[in-house]
């Protein structure tokens, strides 16, 4: 009889703390595992300078860095559970979350003009129209494959209008280079690498088409740890002020990663706004325009509540203490 009631009395003592409950706090994790990415110029200060294994070295975590080719891959790798922190487009984290992958977007680490569609130098295509019934390379569930499909919707053409040839960036960028596509959806510094050194032209450019770069998490992540949560993106905002204060050091450690000449890497840098690291109603209102065109252009399902899974996907409580 006493054993039982001991046994009862331990699991009221558990529940009442929270520890037989889902609102118990999870123990930090072993290791937080972070992309870095060539159009994602903070991620590449933050771990050429080991500012995250400094932050997080007295506390025994260790800092894994994946490679993200585009916002794809870094999707896939969040939603595979591959990776703790990823950097994508805001329009394509958008994209993934209404196709139920949970993630959250907590954090601005660009407002870049990094997408445009792309021709090479003797070509005669000068307008989205004249795209109909012609090759154009891009990368599904990026941010080029949206500025793409928006492109065409306000040209009044459809996707089946043009033959999509669905290649990662930078075999898009040759595909092109090589003349076996008539166009690309560009990104940079790729995009830039091409107009620098083979006279590529960027026939249509519309920069507030180009959503967000923003910084996503997991939702359960975020949930389990926010106080780690909140020490990444206060690495960030450093990073991101060093970027502001010496542009030269964001711009040695891009053309180092990116092993693309001082040239190219200026022409992207003078695209990239640096300026915003919290996230909110400026990013929301972009996503959900992008949002909403890609729903009427067929690409994300009629019956989504595109509003609803922008405001789920978009979470401001982590930057909120963030210093402009």
């Amino acid at each position: 009889m006493k054993s039982t009631f001991t046994k009862f009395a331990t699991i009221a003592l558990a529940l009442t703390l929270g520890l037989g409950s889902s609102a118990a706090v999870a123990a930090d994790p072993a290791e937080i595992r972070i992309d870095w990415a060539t159009y994602n110029p903070l991620s590449l200060l933050v771990k050429k300078e080991g500012l995250l294994e400094k932050a997080f070295e007295k506390d025994g975590i260790a800092i894994r860095w994946v490679q993200s080719a585009g916002s794809n891959k870094a999707l896939e790798y969040l939603n595979a559970g591959s990776i703790d922190f990823g950097s994508t487009a805001g329009a394509a984290a958008l994209i993934a979350r209404v196709n139920g992958n949970p993630i959250k977007s907590i954090y601005v680490y660009s407002r870049p003009e990094w997408t445009a569609l792309v021709t090479g130098k003797v070509s005669a295509i000068s307008t989205v129209a004249d795209l109909k019934g012609k090759t154009v390379a891009v990368t599904r569930g990026t941010d080029p494959h949206i500025f793409l499909v928006r492109a065409l919707a306000d040209a009044g053409l459809k996707a089946d209008d043009v033959n999509f040839v669905l290649l990662q960036h930078a075999d898009g960028r040759l595909a092109l280079s090589r003349g076996d596509v008539d166009a690309w959806a560009g990104l940079d510094p790729l995009m830039a690498a091409a107009e620098v050194e083979e006279g590529a032209k960027l026939f249509y450019r519309k920069p507030e088409n180009n959503s967000w770069g923003v910084l996503n998490t997991p939702e359960r992540f975020a949930t389990d740890h926010p106080e780690i949560v909140k020490r990444v993106l206060a690495v960030y905002e450093d990073a991101r002020k060093k970027a502001l204060a010496d542009p030269s050091a964001v711009k040695a450690v891009l053309v180092e990663a990116a092993k693309l000449p001082d040239a190219v890497i200026e022409r992207q840098l003078g695209r990239t706004d640096l300026s915003s690291s919290r996230i909110g109603d400026a990013q929301r209102e972009t996503i959900l325009k992008a949002g909403l065109a890609l729903q009427q252009a067929g690409v994300l399902p009629a019956e989504a509540d595109i509003e609803k899974s922008v405001d789920e996907l978009i979470d401001p409580s982590f930057s909120q203490a963030l210093i402009q």
